[in-house]
């Protein structure tokens, strides 16, 4: 896109487009309410409402962005055929809307697409097309698709029409909440996030968006320090949350985020894997990884609330009140629940062992009669469940001493609690190693 296309989309009207979008979406889109969440405003000291994207139709906010866009499209235009690249939520999201307006369609999606997500496009209606390891990968060949085959090519995340849909999210947090002081938004490709930082500014200024992105997906960190748009983006891209797993950030998007985001933090594997978790044991949700980012900004409220990654300028630093953080409303945007059972079967492990919810331990025993009872026994009176247990002499380090090495896993109540298996076990003579 070039710099006179992204002045021209900058200098819209907003705030008229913004209601077009809500408009088409009134009988499409389902209006998500907000859900407070106990555990964590007891968390941070600061009420916290959740906003449960993963809930919408198609499982994600792809669909206001892809149906908002494909409305648009003229009869010749989807006539022509759509094809677009997804990670899975947008490809959904068009399918969907591709099929309520009587347009084939075609997605291209990486192949470490999970099978769930790759599925549900199918059973959608569409032809799925694996191509590329990632995202760019895929999105290089719907591209060229759609010049070769002349088929109406749909943009993810950088396309002004996409970004103004899942704008609605905003606009539906400001009517539900009107004392929200600060919304917190996952950033892949930044559709989402120049959306809703779009439309925050456009209706409520005072009110501050705070963008997120895991370490392991730098593109928009980087451009953001440089101050510019950075064209080849991250050389590489590593983390569960595909849904943000994307090595270019979109220009457009760049270029509105700069207007009106007003933070940017970056969030650990461990912190997403622990609100996974949390989210299915504290209010029954299934949240995937890209998701569950916005959640985990929470572990840097520090950072989020003092707006550490960008500067608050102008207009809007003039209307921002400072508030204690007691005083603070903050809703996080959970943006899809589509993750597949065998992914998170392995977030939720590795969230429990984060939290000390499940433990490793080894230790060498006496090849007699007793000892693992013995083991067993405290590990009964201190209500450690047992998980998984290994005996087995031929992994003891000296096999001439009559050792035998015992592998135990634990479910267990927190770190307190390992800690005191831990010291009951030394105190009883066993030399203890513990796995994780």
């Amino acid at each position: 896109m070039n710099e006179q296309q992204i002045a021209d989309y900058i200098g819209r009207d907003h705030k008229a487009d913004l209601n077009t979008a809500a408009e088409r979406l009134s009988s499409v889109a389902r209006h998500t309410q907000l859900e407070e969440s106990p555990v964590l405003s007891d968390m941070v000291g600061a009420r916290v409402l959740l906003k449960p994207e993963n809930l919408q139709k198609t499982g994600s906010f792809k669909l206001r962005g892809a149906y908002n866009k494909i409305a648009s499209l003229s009869q010749e235009e989807l006539d022509r055929g759509i094809v677009t690249a997804s990670a899975g939520n947008h490809a959904q999201g068009v399918a969907y809307a591709a099929r309520e307006r009587g347009a084939r369609a075609t997605i291209v999606m990486p192949r470490i697409t999970p099978p769930i997500k790759v599925d549900a496009t199918r059973h959608l209606g569409a032809t799925v097309a694996l191509e590329g390891e990632v995202f760019d990968e895929s999105n290089a060949y719907a591209q060229r698709l759609s010049t070769h085959e002349g088929m109406t090519y749909v943009a993810p995340f950088n396309d002004y029409e996409v970004l103004t849909g899942q704008g609605t999210i905003a606009m539906e947090i400001l009517q539900d909440c009107p004392e929200v002081t600060d919304i917190i938004v996952p950033m892949g490709g930044g559709g989402l996030c120049a959306g809703i930082a779009m439309a925050v500014k456009t209706f409520a200024p005072h009110v501050r968006v705070i963008g997120v992105t895991p370490e392991g997906s730098p593109a928009f960190k980087q451009s953001f320090e440089s101050g510019e748009h950075k064209v080849h983006g991250a050389s590489s891209v590593h983390t569960s949350a595909e849904g943000v797993a994307v090595k270019e950030p979109g220009d457009l998007t760049f270029a509105l985020l700069e207007k009106y985001l007003d933070g940017f933090v970056t969030v650990s594997e461990q912190n997403i894997s622990e609100m996974i978790l949390l989210m299915l044991e504290k209010h029954k949700l299934v949240v995937e990884a890209a998701g569950a980012a916005s959640l985990a900004a929470l572990n840097e409220l520090d950072n989020v609330l003092s707006v550490s990654s960008m500067e608050v300028q102008g207009e809007n630093a003039e209307k921002m009140p400072v508030l204690e953080r007691s005083q603070r409303v903050i809703v996080p945007v959970m943006s899809g629940g589509n993750i597949d059972t065998v992914t998170i079967g392995a977030v939720i492990q590795r969230g429990m062992i984060a939290r000390g919810r499940i433990m490793q331990f080894g230790v060498e025993l006496p090849d007699t009669p007793g000892q693992l009872a013995q083991v067993a026994q405290l590990l009964a009176d201190l209500r450690a469940n047992v998980v998984e247990l290994n005996h087995d002499q031929f992994k003891a380090q000296a096999h001439y001493t009559n050792a035998v090495l015992l592998e135990v896993t634990v479910e267990t109540n927190g770190p307190d609690h390992i800690q005191q298996i831990m010291d009951a076990l030394q105190a009883r003579g066993f030399k203890v190693n513990r796995v994780y």
